[in-house]
């Protein structure tokens, strides 16, 4: 008998039934974790990690953006990034020659996944000109990668993978802090760095401080990091009047940007204490506590701010 279930559980406590996925099935943390622990090129790699999807899609995000003669929309913008989504959802990249082995039922199966994707996050079908730049973002990263990744040299991918066009010398990304450039992010910076430029892109309105390219985010992701280490040097008594810890990671931390109502004063930083609500989000009405990027913690009276989330 033909199974007609496949429930996977994700991190967020959710379960998804990849044969008849549904769009609230996951949340956007468990697919910025799904991408990242999803490996391109089988999982092989030169470096001691392999290529997460989650880079691959900041990738290509990043080489349409700059091959694009106008600027992206954020609905574009979004498409680009979830265009292989729907591995982070199945936790399988196989290598494009083996997918037409695999048959319909792999086919069908992954087409309902992205459909649903689309569902959730509001994607509409590419336009021929759109489709075709995508598909030359996505091959240039593919040539690239293969050559700085997984270790072909030009003329085999040229020769054995096919493809005609030439690898970048270099990497569209900012290397984060301590990685070269081309080298594999560890997972869990993957899924921030991702999770990041997702929110950033599902944002309606956009705040005036949010980042506006990835190489912001890569900052403020190295900000977070600097922010855990200071606050663990902390006394322990002042660490005990605040209700959470920095981890060091966009994955964890709600880093916001909060300004008094009259202008007079404004503060960045990680929040670290104050109400919750029903869906365990922060309740910026009530007052809470921010570790600031001077390495001070300040109450913020939220009747009386504005608050953007970064």
């Amino acid at each position: 008998m033909i199974p007609t279930r496949a429930w996977v559980r994700l991190v967020s406590g959710r379960r998804i039934n990849l044969l008849d996925p549904q769009p609230d099935a996951w949340t956007d943390i468990d697919l910025a974790i799904g991408l990242s622990r999803t490996y391109r090129w089988g999982g092989h790699s030169t470096w001691d990690l392999p290529l997460s999807v989650a880079q691959h899609s900041l990738t290509v995000l990043t080489l349409r953006e700059q091959i694009q003669e106008r600027p992206l929309t954020r609905l574009d913008g979004l498409r680009e990034l979830l265009h292989d989504a729907s591995e982070g959802l199945l936790s399988f990249d196989p290598i494009s020659p083996v997918k037409a082995h695999l048959g319909t039922s792999f086919t069908q199966l992954d087409a309902r996944l992205q459909a649903t994707i689309a569902a959730r996050y509001d994607l509409q079908p590419w336009c021929e000109d759109d489709y075709a730049a995508h598909r030359r973002a996505d091959r240039l990263a593919a040539a690239s990668e293969a050559l700085h990744v997984a270790g072909w040299s030009r003329d085999e991918i040229r020769d054995a993978l096919l493809i005609a066009d030439c690898p970048l010398t270099d990497d569209p990304l900012p290397a984060p802090e301590g990685l070269r450039p081309w080298e594999p992010w560890p997972a869990p910076l993957a899924a921030s760095l991702f999770l990041a430029k997702l929110r950033e892109l599902l944002a309606d309105e956009p705040s005036a401080h949010a980042p506006g390219d990835l190489t912001a985010i890569v900052t403020r992701e190295q900000t977070l990091r600097r922010l855990a280490t200071a606050f663990a040097r902390l006394p322990v008594r002042t660490r005990r009047k605040c209700t959470e810890s920095p981890l060091g990671s966009g994955l964890h931390d709600t880093f916001v940007y909060a300004e008094a109502g009259d202008g007079s004063q404004s503060v960045e930083g990680v929040v670290v204490a104050g109400e919750r609500d029903e869906t365990g989000a922060w309740v910026f009405e009530a007052p809470f506590k921010i570790f600031t990027t001077d390495e001070e913690l300040v109450v913020c009276q939220g009747y009386n701010c504005h608050v953007d989330i970064q």
